[in-house]
């Protein structure tokens, strides 16, 4: 990777850090929205699933926005709309009014994936891009285990649920100030002023030399609607959980001196997340080409059985159960996000991520609700873990699908004349 790139893909991986903090926004105060709205799992859940769905739901207008529009505008628009739905979650007085937050804090966090990782696809090569997307993952697993701290030491410093998301607020105000500032301007659908292609970093006249020394890429798209419907079955399983994390942290006994049990829980919440740094940068770190199919069929065929611990582990064994499912779980999504690039060119790829995190996101949403009305973990953990093991079923079925195909054998040599005499 050019110093450039690294650079893009830095500032970029901190707008994804972001949109994952304002994801589990909700994940860290579930509880306490409960308590004082007097309400149950069952009510909390369905929150949960009403700023998932948009988050899903609308990233297919994303991707279609991306693609004409350029990733810059669409990153400035996320950050400012979810800093404005933070604030609204801050000032609502009634359950009505958190529905409307979180649907539009999901809404704008929604623009996001399709917009930064299309742009990352975009300026990156195949061998290079399963590491780039690893970098970008890390800082998103980064955000997703910020949230809880944040969540956490807000809680210590005496300030409500209603604080957080006004500290969220004003978070994503100053960040959006200065990413006006310090985002490069782009031409939309990834062309320069005078209309040529420019997807890779070189501009269009590398863009035209590499065409003539490359082969044309191939769209699968049957391969790209196998990929979309095992995200679908995993983005459940993922919201699933983690809506419910600090929730089932709660339960493992742990306390420290001076820590309240609503700290608690959200530091070991944080805890269990950051370990899912180190199965995406291991991804990244590994992940060809050559090897998207088989490694994402073994992150989620590991993860399986780890999701069925949960579901009856008690104790300090729920931290060991639920660290180990992020390690290997989320070690899948820099390899997934560079297949949706390996099966859709260039010019498509914006829209195919949207279609994807619609998708993912989208029926992944479903997950809080699902789980909402499962009461006992010992029956909705395994109901997640065959969820799952779907997933790894299709990804295996890619990896048939896709397997680098055996050389053939050379053909045997002509017998010499010294074999025929003797």
């Amino acid at each position: 990777m050019s110093p450039a790139t690294f650079r893009l893909v830095l500032l970029v991986s901190c707008c994804h850090g972001l949109v994952h903090i304002y994801e589990h926004s909700f994940a860290s105060v579930e509880q306490l929205v409960g308590q004082e709205f007097g309400v149950g799992k069952e009510t909390t859940g369905l929150i949960g699933s009403c700023l998932r769905l948009p988050f899903g739901l609308f990233a297919l207008a994303a991707g279609w926005m991306a693609d004409r529009w350029g990733a810059r505008r669409l990153l400035l628009v996320y950050v400012g709309g979810c800093a404005c739905s933070s604030l609204l979650a801050w000032f609502s007085p009634g359950l009505a009014g958190m529905f409307l937050a979180m649907f539009l804090l999901g809404v704008f966090a929604g623009i996001y994936h399709p917009a930064g990782v299309g742009w990352i696809a975009q300026h990156t090569q195949p061998d290079t891009r399963p590491l780039a997307l690893g970098y970008h993952g890390i800082l998103g697993s980064a955000g997703i285990a910020a949230g809880p701290f944040l969540a956490a030491l807000v809680f210590d410093l005496g300030v409500g649920w209603r604080g957080y998301y006004l500290i969220l607020g004003l978070l994503g105000w100053l960040l959006a100030w200065g990413l006006s500032l310090a985002l490069p301007r782009e031409e939309p659908s990834g062309q320069s002023p005078d209309g040529s292609r420019t997807d890779s970093p070189g501009g269009a006249a590398s863009q035209t030399a590499s065409a003539s020394a490359q082969p044309r890429e191939e769209d699968f798209w049957w391969s790209f609607w196998i990929l979309s419907a095992m995200t679908s079955l995993a983005g459940m399983v993922y919201a699933a959980i983690t809506t419910f994390l600090p929730r089932y942290l709660d339960e493992t006994g742990l306390a420290l001196a001076g820590v309240s049990r609503a700290s608690m829980r959200t530091y070991q919440t944080g805890f269990v997340l950051v370990l899912g740094i180190l199965g995406q940068y291991t991804a990244g770190r590994i992940g060809r080409p050559k090897t998207l199919e088989p490694l994402i069929a073994l992150a989620f065929a590991l993860a399986t059985p780890c999701v069925v611990w949960m579901g009856f582990a008690q104790g300090p064994a729920r931290l060991a159960a639920a660290g180990l499912f992020a390690v290997l779980f989320f070690a899948h999504q820099p390899l997934y996000n560079s297949a949706v690039a390996k099966y859709v060119v260039g010019r498509r790829r914006g829209l195919a991520y949207g279609v994807s995190f619609t998708l993912g996101f989208g029926i992944g949403s479903l997950g809080p609700a699902l789980a909402g009305q499962i009461q006992k973990d010992e029956i909705l953990y395994p109901v997640l873990a065959g969820i799952l093991a779907l997933a790894a079923l299709l990804a295996a079925l890619l990896w048939l699908i896709h397997r680098p195909a055996m050389p053939e054998a050379p053909p045997a040599p002509p017998p010499s004349d010294e074999g025929a005499l003797l």
